[in-house]
């Protein structure tokens, strides 16, 4: 009995403490956006000015619209976590901002600024709120983490417009 008394505390303790080094930090967090943010601009450098408006066939997005897309939908995880109000208000980055390098490319980098700079004014037991997203209480780093793979799904998009446009994509940035 004291040996498996013995191994059950080892057991449960090993789980807390790996459960408590497997939490992310703020820090680490906005690293992680700060990275993304880097990759992203890399895309957006890549692409010749005359490929902002391309698209691949008729009914997808342009590689601005991608882009501008990725920019909504960080304005929008952002602010449903952080409180903070977006500076779009209710307009759309897609609808508005002219599709070409150079507002796509100052939009999208804002649009990550409001991301890490929403992170930043977050406290760890914030991010461990829970709140509604999909139908579920999620807690908010979760729904970052959602935010981050969203960002991440739209620029690997875009590998395919920058082929397609004879450019070699920028290499990975893990």
């Amino acid at each position: 009995m004291k040996k498996l008394t013995l191994l059950l505390t080892f057991m449960v303790t090993v789980f807390a403490c790996a459960t408590v080094h497997a939490q992310v930090t703020t820090d680490q967090i906005v690293t992680e956006w700060q990275r993304a943010k880097n990759f992203t601009k890399t895309y957006l450098d890549a692409m010749p000015d005359d490929g902002y408006s391309f698209k691949p066939t008729p009914e997808m997005r342009s590689f601005a619209g991608q882009m501008l897309h990725l920019t909504d939908a960080n304005y929008f995880f952002a602010s449903s976590v952080s409180g903070k109000a977006s500076p779009l208000g209710k307009t759309s980055a897609e609808k508005t901002v002219e599709q070409t390098k150079a507002a796509t490319t100052k939009a999208v980098m804002d649009s990550y600024d409001f991301v890490i700079s929403s992170i930043q004014g977050m406290t760890p037991a914030q991010l461990q709120e829970s709140m509604k997203f999909g139908g579920k209480d999620l807690p908010k780093a979760i729904v970052l983490g959602k935010a981050f793979e969203h960002q991440t799904h739209h620029r690997g998009q875009t590998t395919v417009y920058l082929r397609l446009k004879g450019v070699t994509p920028p290499p990975e940035m893990l």
